[in-house]
């Protein structure tokens, strides 16, 4: 516990400590140039929204449509608005209001994957056959520990590095000075602290749920690497001990970033595949503290009903 809240406070420390290098980064530029740093850098600090309603993967009935008409695209963007009445024994969610999954992203792309041009994830069959068998057990399994439960509903961390979009807090905070770039994620409040510096990467014995980034400048691009993620990191696309991310990050104005990662996994994947996603800044958000063990009732109410249905079968008095 000592150890986890001297690492909370470091994180802490480091991201206030580049708040007034970050605040007095800015220098006036041309109307339409990206803004810049006093030290010359393309400046990525702000908030900035990757909630977009388009999929990772482009659905198998859109075949070859690359894009969205417009038509498609408002469709689309107007009926998340809507609430949808509950499944069949589901209790249901949250309403349409409470929820800000954003829209189709800007370029109308039926999938955030373009390469493959497929738009699909070229994994292995092997790999497909694993997620399958995972899926049943959780089916199966929803709440024999909280072992079961995913990183995400025991407050650990979001789903690693590179985040996809979900149905709230889908928000960047960069935080940037000459030597490094903070970035906060306000779901689970993940913090990265990548140096600039051209450090060597963590050895391959020191895994941590966010993987291990490095950053370097391209031109006008921020590349960022990373790896030695942990054997319990839990992405939202197939991965492993093995994957590694390598995420961009281009200013094209002073209100939009083009993001775009790849991914590699030679044990999960038959080639490396590529996702972009164009990020609006957000001038007016205010990022509040993601309180998510404070306010984690759900962990106490799935493995408390599971005891219970447990219970229940034991004397015959009950079924799933």
């Amino acid at each position: 516990m000592r150890e986890r809240f001297f690492s909370a406070l470091v994180t802490v420390v480091a991201v206030v400590l580049l708040l007034p290098a970050a605040a007095a980064s800015q220098t006036p530029t041309d109307s339409g140039a990206p803004p810049r740093t006093a030290w010359g850098d393309p400046d990525l600090n702000g908030t900035w929204s990757y909630a977009s309603l388009t999929p990772l993967q482009r659905p198998t009935s859109m075949a070859d449509k690359e894009f969205f008409t417009p038509e498609e695209a408002a469709e689309r963007n107007y009926a998340v608005t809507l609430d949808q009445p509950p499944r069949t024994g589901d209790v249901g969610s949250y309403n349409a209001l409470w929820f800000d999954r954003g829209e189709v992203s800007s370029d109308r792309r039926t999938s955030l994957i373009v390469d493959p041009p497929d738009g699909r994830l070229p994994v292995k069959p092997e790999t497909q056959e694993q997620a399958a068998a995972q899926r049943d057990y959780r089916r199966a399994h929803p709440g024999d520990s909280w072992l079961d439960r995913s990183n995400w509903d025991r407050c650990i961390t979001y789903h690693g590095v590179p985040p996809i979009s979900t149905g709230y807090n889908n928000t960047y905070q960069i935080l940037q000075t000459a030597d490094y770039v903070a970035i906060r994620v306000e779901n689970i409040h993940d913090v990265r602290i990548i140096p600039l510096d051209g450090r060597a990467q963590l050895d391959d014995g020191v895994r941590q749920w966010n993987g291990d980034s490095r950053g370097h400048w391209e031109g006008d691009t921020l590349v960022v690497e990373t790896a030695n993620f942990s054997d319990q990191t839990v992405h939202r696309f197939p991965s492993s001990r093995n994957t590694k991310a390598v995420e961009r990050f281009r200013v094209v104005s002073k209100d939009r970033i083009d993001y775009q990662f790849t991914i590699e996994d030679a044990t999960v994947y038959t080639s490396p595949w590529t996702a972009v996603r164009p990020m609006p800044r957000l001038d007016d958000y205010i990022m509040y503290e993601y309180a998510c063990h404070e306010g984690n009732y759900a962990m106490t109410n799935i493995l408390t009903v599971e005891r219970a249905t447990e219970r229940d079968a034991s004397a015959g008095t009950g079924s799933r």
